[in-house]
């Protein structure tokens, strides 16, 4: 997944050199940058780690910057660091997908405890990001008979209903169901089944 980084924004100049020099103090890759803008002109496309913010910039605030995030379909989880909170911009905030909002004085471990839990969830994101995309470069590889059956498995159809609507044997759709479930990698149906319609959605959003 390559090196993760802690993107740190904030137009205070005093405030961003104190926070990049404690966390790397505290182990962290740190990049700095002065404004949100900045960062988006220069965050690689397939950046790791996690974003610690400023919610008060000028040109653009932190949920501009936030939006901006998505449209780009970036993975990075959202700190927010501020000295002017209030409830309505952090219900905003998390329901557009914060990961935590904190004011300027929280304290070092209460940072420090919230960017791991960013990572984490980073990671977790794009385990499950790279699983969907082997598993629809996988789905290129069934025949059209095993899409059709495991299609109908998805769906929660018994093999017996599966091999009269085909018009085929019930012994040939159990044939077509373990090759195409044997060239998915999958487990069980039900992870045959979240990762399918994960696949689907996706495709009908690109």
């Amino acid at each position: 997944m390559g090196e993760q980084i802690i993107y740190l924004v904030d137009d205070d100049p005093s405030y961003l050199e104190a926070n990049a020099r404690m966390l790397k103090l505290s182990g962290y890759e740190v990049r700095c940058f002065s404004s949100a803008r900045d960062l988006l002109q220069s965050l690689p496309e397939q950046a790791s780690g996690c974003i610690v913010t400023d919610l008060r910039m000028p040109h653009m605030d932190g949920l501009a910057f936030q939006q901006a995030l998505r449209n780009k379909n970036c993975l990075l989880p959202v700190i927010f660091l501020t000295a002017y909170g209030d409830i309505p911009t952090t219900v905003t905030a998390m329901r557009q997908g914060a990961q935590d909002f904190l004011t300027k004085d929280a304290s070092r471990d209460l940072l420090l405890s919230a960017i791991e839990q960013a990572l984490e969830k980073y990671r977790s994101t794009r385990q499950k990001q790279t699983r969907l995309m082997c598993f629809k470069q996988d789905l290129q590889t069934l025949t059209p008979r095993e899409y059709q059956v495991l299609e109908r498995v998805v769906q929660g159809n018994i093999n017996k209903k599966i091999a009269a609507e085909l018009g085929i044997h019930e012994r040939t759709v159990k044939l077509h169901r373990s090759s195409g479930i044997k060239k998915l990698a999958v487990s069980s149906v039900q992870e045959l089944s979240i990762l399918w319609t994960q696949a689907q959605d996706q495709a009908i959003t690109d």
